[in-house]
């Protein structure tokens, strides 16, 4: 297969590039960044508007994940029967998948709880600083795109319409069935994957984010096991279609995904009002839907606090990190 690093135009090879990174050893201290990663990354999944895909662009391992998870093939079976277990590993870029996961496992059992807490007592600021990651992750995104032809504007625009309708989408509600958690698990793990698409905002959109979440705090194996089974599928089905779509139409797949991350800043906006709510599974009140507002309307509509220097110091503070990240993925691997 043809490598990215070939196929990309010239001018745009960065750290998101696999064909420096892919096979490269990692000392120590690179495995312990790898971990921090794969927890900012869990972190991001666990709240409903996030994607952990877009950590991992602006980190500097996307197309690496991807194209390390497409690597579970035939070939990868030939490798384990033929040559045994070490060079099946290597070919599925193992000790990548291994350290990422486990940092974001880690991070679900750990970082989430404290995640979830801000989300609850702290939403403007939270939100806030995750919208500022997304525009700079969308600067960060686009200027891999040297020439802006009308096919990448077209597919920037497709995105980002995508993107603000699947926000727009009022929340339904299914029963917590096993069926249940094993289909919204390959649904789910589609989006995590993709900058831009929260898969917990996927959940939330059928409404199992609460089932899900609470299998998560309460250790519900079967439950858990279920929906990492449907996981698994979605997600080596789906990195297929992603690793192709890098390799033969890199741009226009940036572009795709850079319209996905602007639009998707209709869901985190610090200031919404809510217009109307439902009963969740455990007779709690969920926003059903919600209006992006202002600040000053929304203290007026809600009587809660703004706290608007606050939110936009967090809003730069986001956008000063991905800068950061991004010079640091171009001093990393020039």
């Amino acid at each position: 297969m043809q490598s990215l690093k070939d196929s990309a135009p010239a001018g745009a090879q960065s750290s998101h590039t696999l064909g420096s990174t892919m096979k490269q050893s990692r000392n120590g201290l690179e495995h312990l960044l790898l971990v921090v990663k794969g927890m900012l990354m869990g972190a991001a999944d666990a709240v409903p508007g996030v994607s952990g895909g877009t950590i991992a662009f602006i980190t500097g391992i996307y197309e690496e994940l991807i194209h390390s998870l497409r690597q579970f093939d035939l070939d990868a079976l030939r490798l384990l029967f033929r040559r045994g277990p070490r060079a099946a590993w290597q070919h599925v870029n193992g000790n990548f998948l291994l350290v990422l996961v486990s940092g974001i496992l880690l991070s679900l059992l750990s970082l989430s709880h404290l995640v979830l807490y801000l989300l609850g007592a702290y939403p403007e600021l939270l939100w806030a600083f995750f919208f500022g990651l997304i525009v700079a992750s969308t600067w960060s995104l686009c200027r891999h795109i040297d020439a802006w032809r009308s096919s990448m504007l077209v597919s920037f625009a497709t995105g980002a319409v995508l993107a603000y309708a699947v926000t727009q989408l009022a929340p339904s509600t299914l029963d917590a069935t096993p069926v249940a958690f094993f289909f919204c698990g390959m649904v789910a793990i589609c989006a995590m994957i993709l900058p831009g698409i929260s898969g917990s905002f996927i959940l939330l959109l059928l409404g199992m984010y609460t089932p899900v979440m609470t299998a998560v705090q309460q250790f519900q194996f079967g439950n858990l096991g279920l929906f990492a089974c449907g996981a698994i599928i979605g997600l080596l089905a789906f990195a297929r279609v992603l690793d192709w779509a890098f390799s033969h139409h890199r741009t226009t797949t940036l572009a795709l995904l850079g319209g996905v991350l602007l639009g998707s800043l209709n869901k985190v906006w610090p200031w919404k009002y809510t217009t109307a709510y439902t009963i969740n599974g455990h007779g709690s009140e969920v926003p059903l839907a919600q209006e992006n507002v202002l600040p000053d309307s929304y203290q007026m509509l809600t009587g809660q606090e703004p706290y608007l220097a606050g939110a936009l110091g967090l809003m730069l503070l986001g956008a000063a990190l991905v800068v950061l990240l991004d010079r640091y993925g171009r001093s990393g691997h020039s």
